[in-house]
């Protein structure tokens, strides 16, 4: 895990849970597995642009507001 990779994943945490989307809603609106979501969220990942853009569209933010 890196400090990026944690930030990005509090983020996308915080930026659902604002508007109360559930993880799992998440991951099936962008095509990905629920435990995969939960492990981006926690940092365990190194997210791809292409899945960080993706994450922004169905959170209807810009992909910039996910990055610290």
């Amino acid at each position: 895990m890196t400090e990026l990779s944690l930030a990005i994943g509090q983020l996308i945490r915080s930026k659902r849970l604002e508007r109360n989307i559930t993880q799992e809603m998440l991951s099936l609106q962008c095509g990905i597995d629920r435990s995969y979501m939960g492990r981006i969220e926690r940092g365990e990942v190194n997210l791809t642009v292409e899945k960080l853009y993706e994450i922004a569209t169905v959170l209807e933010i810009s992909a910039k507001d996910l990055l610290p």
